[in-house]
């Protein structure tokens, strides 16, 4: 079939809406008619070749939309299914097989690789391929055809247009909170960045209790709505004494929970910094390659421990619908992140959530 996806054709290239042809669903696929998609922090990135994928290349990753057909082997999900798409898994090592395939032993291969394990791929360009599966999906375009461990279903009287973001950034998040660093009620978290990680972690702190939530920041809309969200305090990460500003929000104790989620070294030095003996961090941002942090060695000889967190350690299947349930109750409105933009304005919302202007972009495409 003919769709429409938004190709980088090189590195630092802008995206360009094009038509390729799309194969059927194999064995074990999906095939996904999209209704929105987030662009995601990760998808700048790998645009910009932080990390290495080949190109020509289909991004997105935040996909939620309609099933149109299944390959066969296919039994979760049916014609006409809402789903939300998230990362992909191997589903055979050990890693996968004891409930944690955020951490499989293929993640790389099977995220960033952009084909099938065949090496195959389903979308053309002519006579040439088109890399994707990008993350199990490749859903910058109006149709993804997706494994079937990356698809997941929602309820039908949910606003799938807006529901994307459940299979990465705000997954992460809330799942860092809830099940990684599994935060009681009464404890104390400070969260290191304000983008649409940070503010799913704070919506997840006041799920799950925490007396204190402190978020560090530099964009004021940001720090207003994580605020808004839940926040008890708010801190300038510009600031040349944000960690004794945290110090003294924590009452002189330090914090039970950090969460780093800028990718920056110096903001994971002072959510390391912050710390009440005993206490975690928990490593979300993502950073170049190559990039190194100091930490004082001593600070950390008293129980304090660093963490490192992907997709906060969630089992889509599993807590996608947990998440999407507590939405429906009221208990996490990530929706006011949300900034909605048509499917061809994709290089505009890219640009707006480089520069601050907005928390979470979803593009949206016409029936």
């Amino acid at each position: 079939m003919l769709i429409r996806a938004a190709v980088i054709d090189a590195p630092n290239n802008a995206f360009i809406i094009q038509e390729l042809a799309l194969e059927p669903p194999g064995p074990g696929e999906v095939l996904v008619r999209m209704a929105g998609t987030g662009v995601c922090h990760s998808d700048l990135i790998v645009r910009d070749a932080w990390y290495p994928v080949p190109f020509p290349v289909v991004l997105g990753h935040e996909g939620a939309g309609v099933v149109e057909a299944v390959g066969n082997e296919v039994t979760e999900v049916s014609p006409g299914d809402h789903v939300v798409l998230s990362f992909d898994s191997c589903g055979s090592c050990t890693r996968c097989r004891t409930g944690a395939p955020a951490y499989c032993a293929e993640f790389l291969t099977h995220n960033f690789g952009c084909d099938r394990p065949d090496g195959s791929v389903s979308l053309r360009r002519g006579p040439s391929r088109v890399n994707g599966f990008f993350f199990g999906q490749s859903s910058f375009a109006t149709h993804a055809l997706a494994p079937r461990r990356s698809v997941v279903k929602i309820p039908a009287d949910l606003p799938l247009a807006l529901m994307g973001p459940l299979g990465c950034g705000v997954q992460t998040g809330t799942c860092a909170v809830l099940k990684a660093l599994r935060c009681e009620a009464g404890s104390r978290i400070a969260v290191f960045g304000s983008g649409s990680v940070g503010c799913s972690a704070v919506m997840a702190a006041v799920v799950a209790g925490c007396s204190t939530i402190a978020v560090v920041g530099r964009n004021k809309h940001r720090l207003r709505l994580a605020e808004e969200l839940g926040a008890t305090h708010v801190a300038d990460a510009g600031s040349a004494n944000v960690t004794e500003s945290l110090r003294s929000i924590s009452g002189g104790m330090g914090f039970d929970y950090s969460i780093e989620a800028t990718g920056d070294p110096g903001l994971l030095r002072a959510a390391v910094d912050v710390l009440h003996t005993r206490g975690t961090c928990g490593v979300i941002g993502a950073a170049r390659p190559g990039i190194e942090v100091a930490l004082e060695m001593s600070g950390l000889m008293f129980g304090r421990r660093l963490q490192g967190i992907v997709e906060g350690d969630s089992v889509p299947q599993v807590d996608i619908p947990l998440i999407a349930g507590l939405h429906q109750k009221g208990l996490l409105p990530f929706d006011r992140m949300i900034t909605t933009y048509p499917f061809e304005a994709i290089n505009e919302a890219a640009q707006d959530v480089t520069a601050g202007k907005c928390v979470k972009p979803v593009l949206l495409f016409q029936e």
